[in-house]
């Protein structure tokens, strides 16, 4: 869901967004700058880019299954 809101801009900077981005994509433009600032994507891009590393995925399981053969074979 959006919410509106109004923003008050110094006429140059405004003059400058509407020939950067054009009008009708002021919001989208500003929104895309601010999202990275007010919420917390960084870890969950990281996560996605680890993910994405089939080389280091199979490494990880690899690794992960190498632990979970020691621990069956550790005495209980």
């Amino acid at each position: 869901m959006h919410k509106r809101m109004t923003i008050t801009l110094d006429e140059a900077v405004y003059e400058g967004l509407y020939r950067t981005v054009g009008k009708r994509r002021m919001s989208q433009f500003i929104e895309d700058l601010l999202r990275p600032h007010v919420m917390d994507t960084a870890l969950d891009d990281g996560y996605r880019s680890m993910a994405a590393d089939q080389e280091r995925e199979a490494e990880a399981m690899e690794w992960c299954n190498a632990i979970a053969g020691d621990m069956a074979n550790d005495a209980r």
